[in-house]
């Protein structure tokens, strides 16, 4: 069955009914196995509940019964403790020291790792991530040259070191890349507050820049030049590192995943770095990105130094108009710097009809002006009837509105 369509029983603990007590018990088993403890008795664990004053009413019943959930869940594993056993009655009440296991020790650094980023993407671009991978590189190149002279151990630590930049290049950039383009970050750039952080941003978007050009080529150059045939030897070294190890599993049958493996990982970071037909590599989407968000943010602040100016500036002017204003001589003066400044406030219009003459060179004094009569703007006008029409309405009165 493909592992990918199995139930993981072992987080059901995360959205149990009493997942409070679970998330708790199994944080600090968390605890204990990064400070290298792997063997937890229930007593410490009850001393640790019972020290959170959310769970200051915690039974050793109720630990108990959930250590043996998650048993069953897979999160802990039970060992008898036979050390301690002083009567029979312990040895036949087999007392028990827990373990996690690795899958829960890996959601729990998962979640650890959640917990800290918060809501918002995180990430950076780091320019020292990029010399590191090209000195790992280098360092990977030479040893290929020199026909692999060293043990496999140092091979595999060669290869790690690789694949840890590569990794961190790939997250931190992602990361801060979704950062910059999320919606609240967008949106606090269109306020003045990020006037002053506008020269931080654009310095650090350019010394990226300026540093990935520089070692971008050298790294293509490395790449190029690690081809994976020339790379199957130095593969083959990692896998004899694998297989030194000992294990109670056959892995003779893993050989060639392990070949696939380090194929697929290498293959994913020439693509990242060069192109592959019409594709672009992720290098080159990231230069794109990187000057994108320069454009955008130097665009921000245009506008808004353009609509701080624009205010300012119509109030100095208003000012210093005024200023002219309160100068002028008379009321003659005032008029004619008003029409000046505001323009003439009785302007007389021309209009032409459509269609008037055909001639294309035809100048429009050379053309007769159209008379147009212009009614007044208000609603008590009332246009004023002909003759003809008053003889009319007053024949249709005396007949009762009937012709004669």
């Amino acid at each position: 069955m493909d592992v990918t369509l199995k139930k993981i029983v072992e987080a059901s603990y995360l959205t149990a009914d009493s997942a409070p007590h679970y998330r708790t018990i199994l944080r600090y088993f968390y605890g204990q196995h990064e400070q290298m403890r792997d063997y937890i008795a229930p007593e410490e664990v009850l001393e640790h509940m019972k020290s959170v004053p959310y769970f200051s009413d915690y039974t050793e019943e109720q630990l108990h019964q959930q250590l043996g959930q998650l048993v069953k869940w897979n999160n802990l594993i039970a060992r008898q403790d036979m050390t301690n056993a002083k009567t029979v009655e312990e040895y036949k009440k087999k007392r028990f020291r827990y373990q996690c296991t690795p899958y829960t020790v890996e959601i729990e650094r998962m979640l650890s790792g959640l917990e800290k980023i918060g809501d918002s993407f995180q990430g950076s671009l780091e320019r020292s991530q990029f010399d590191r991978l090209l000195q790992s590189l280098s360092v990977l190149e030479n040893e290929v040259d020199r026909r692999l002279s060293k043990t496999p151990e140092e091979y595999m630590r060669v290869w790690e070191d690789v694949f840890r930049y590569f990794q961190s290049i790939r997250t931190s950039t992602a990361d801060y890349i979704a950062y910059i383009n999320s919606e609240q970050t967008d949106q606090r750039m269109q306020t003045e507050a990020f006037l002053v952080y506008k020269n931080q941003f654009t310095t650090y978007l350019r010394d990226f820049i300026v540093s990935l050009q520089k070692t971008s080529l050298q790294i293509q150059e490395r790449l190029n030049s690690l081809s994976e045939d020339k790379l199957q030897a130095f593969f083959q070294r990692l896998i004899k590192h694998r297989q030194s190890i000992p294990r109670l599993e056959d892995v003779s049958s893993s050989t060639e995943e392990w070949l696939s493996e380090y194929e697929g990982y290498w293959d994913s970071l020439c693509r990242w770095f060069l192109e592959s037909g019409s594709q672009r590599s992720e290098l080159e989407v990231l230069q794109w990105q990187t000057n994108e968000m320069i454009r955008r943010m130097t665009r921000y602040v245009q506008r808004i130094g353009e609509r701080q100016q624009h205010f300012r500036s119509r109030k100095r002017d208003y000012l210093h108009l005024a200023n002219w204003f309160t100068e002028s001589s008379g009321i003659d003066e005032s008029h004619r710097l008003s029409a000046v400044v505001f323009g003439s406030m009785t302007i007389q219009h021309l209009s032409l009809e459509e269609g008037t003459t055909d001639n294309l060179h035809a100048d429009t004094w050379d053309e007769e002006p159209v008379l147009r009569t212009i009614k007044p703007r208000t609603i008590r006008y009332r246009e004023k009837p002909s003759r003809a029409d008053s003889t009319l309405m007053k024949k249709r009165s005396r007949n009762n509105g009937s012709f004669i």
